[in-house]
Parts: structure tokens; sequence; C-alpha cells
């Protein structure tokens, strides 16, 4: 099993920058580069929060859990 994030195409879908993102939600350019690639091992409840208020999406937008077999 796996989350894969599916960030980027939200920010495709709302013609947003990660770097204005990144600025909106306040962490550096260098994490949201590493969250959209899924490069992370967490993301902070209120970092979520705050993207899901400024894609205007929900979490499930923006993680989806992947069953491997």
């Amino acid at each position: 099993m796996k989350i894969v994030v599916n960030l980027d195409v939200m920010l495709a879908k709302r013609k947003m920058k990660s770097k204005d993102l990144a600025k909106e939600v306040d962490i550096t350019p260098a994490n949201m580069s590493l969250l959209k690639q899924g490069k992370v091992k967490g993301i902070r409840f209120e970092t979520l929060s705050l993207i899901c208020h400024f894609l205007d999406c929900q979490p499930g937008d923006i993680l989806e859990f992947v069953d491997e077999p």
C-alpha cells in the first residue's frame, strides 16, 4: 500500500505555481517540491489544511491511497 501525492495535479487545475503556494502556506519551496514528489514521510494537518484552503479542495484530492499487489 502506498499514498500518492497529487499536489501537482491540483496546482495545474488551479493554475498556481508551487512556489506561490509554498509562500501562502509558509513552507520553503524546497519542502513544497519534496511534498509534490511524494518524498516526505509525513505532513502536518495544519499544513494540509492550509493547502486545501488555498487550492479550494479536499485532502482526498491531494492524497490518494493506492493498493499495490
